[in-house]
């Protein structure tokens, strides 16, 4: 699975109770999604933070349980259990998960690809090993099994298949902002503002924050350690997902080899250091954050610039950053 960019999220402290009576209180988790998750909210009072924050952690670790490719678990059949046994009867949320992902393999032209995880699964196990880099015919062999036309979706009856025997999904470039997405939907839902989920650097802000300004979030600068911004953001309920090659990554021969393994090359994308996405939609974010790492600058400009109210920054090795025509309305000097 990627590894996020860790985000800073710049909370105002002069403000610590505000004109409704409400005070910001921080929660986290080690459970969900291979990664730590942090919930920061403003409520009245400790129990009703918590409660929200328990309805928060309940709802994650149900898309975790369904959406690992790893573990099985009691009662369910998750995704793990699709890769075994080739065919499942799906929770709805496993079918709209993967149905959202086969239109972003469209929407992308391929750049984001769920059924990879034969060719992945190659680069982890290297990777692991940590000496030297997969072989070529290795990877070409795996490439043979991730057709998306091979996932079949069967909505009706609420199955899924894996017609080639070969195929394994791997969910991990959609499946924690697709989880944030859908619980930030279900406090919407709900009426509950003032909160940010933050699930390893995927953040989906929920309204604004306790003395009703937007939530500040930072993007931040790996050039520079994590002590420098390369942004500052402005948000009241948008989300934020940045795609890096400089945390999970292994060195052959004095070369790094990250893990965002572009699916046309099977080799690591080499176009940029990060690319971060803006949008409302968490999944977007998280899958297009992914798709756009993996293509040339021109191709993922004129790819954002289609869809309406998404903007994005990359930043190569060598410092230069360039953002989507609208980046700067969401920015703001510190």
């Amino acid at each position: 699975m990627k590894k996020i960019i860790a985000f800073l999220l710049v909370i105002s402290l002069l403000f610590c109770f505000c004109l409704c009576g409400t005070k910001k209180y921080t929660g986290y988790s080690f459970d969900y999604f291979d990664t730590v998750t942090t919930v920061i909210g403003y409520a009245k009072n400790q129990k009703e933070f918590n409660d929200i924050k328990d309805r928060i952690f309940s709802e994650l670790s149900e898309y975790h349980r369904l959406f690992d490719i790893y573990k099985t678990y009691e009662g369910i059949e998750n995704l793990c259990t699709l890769n075994r046994e080739r065919t499942i009867e799906a929770d709805s949320r496993i079918l709209d998960m993967l149905t959202y992902a086969k239109e972003m393999y469209e929407k992308t032209n391929g750049k984001l690809n769920i059924s990879m995880g034969s060719v992945l699964s190659v680069w982890h196990d290297y990777r692991k090993e940590g000496k030297t880099l997969p072989p070529s015919e290795l990877l070409t062999e795996a490439s043979l099994h991730m057709n998306p036309k091979d996932l079949l979706i069967d909505s009706e009856n609420g199955t899924v298949t894996l017609t080639d025997s070969g195929m394994l999904l791997d969910v991990g470039a959609v499946a924690k902002g697709y989880a944030a997405e859908m619980t930030a939907q279900m406090l919407e839902e709900d009426g509950i503002s003032g909160y940010i989920i933050n699930i390893g650097g995927n953040v989906r802000t929920v309204g604004t924050h306790g003395d009703g300004n937007p939530w500040t979030v930072g993007i931040e600068n790996p050039l520079k350690g994590g002590e420098d911004y390369l942004a500052y953001l402005s948000f009241s309920g948008e989300s934020l997902v940045t795609s890096g090659s400089y945390q999970r990554y292994y060195i052959v021969d004095g070369k790094e080899y990250h893990h965002i393994i572009d699916p046309e090359t099977l080799m690591p994308s080499e176009y940029f250091l990060s690319v971060s996405v803006v949008c409302r939609d968490s999944a977007a974010a998280d899958a297009l954050s992914t798709a756009l790492f993996c293509m040339p600058f021109e191709e993922g400009l004129s790819l954002v610039e289609s869809i309406p109210e998404t903007e994005a920054l990359w930043l190569y090795a060598d410092g230069t950053q360039k953002t989507s025509s609208g980046f700067s309305n969401y920015c703001f000097s510190k």
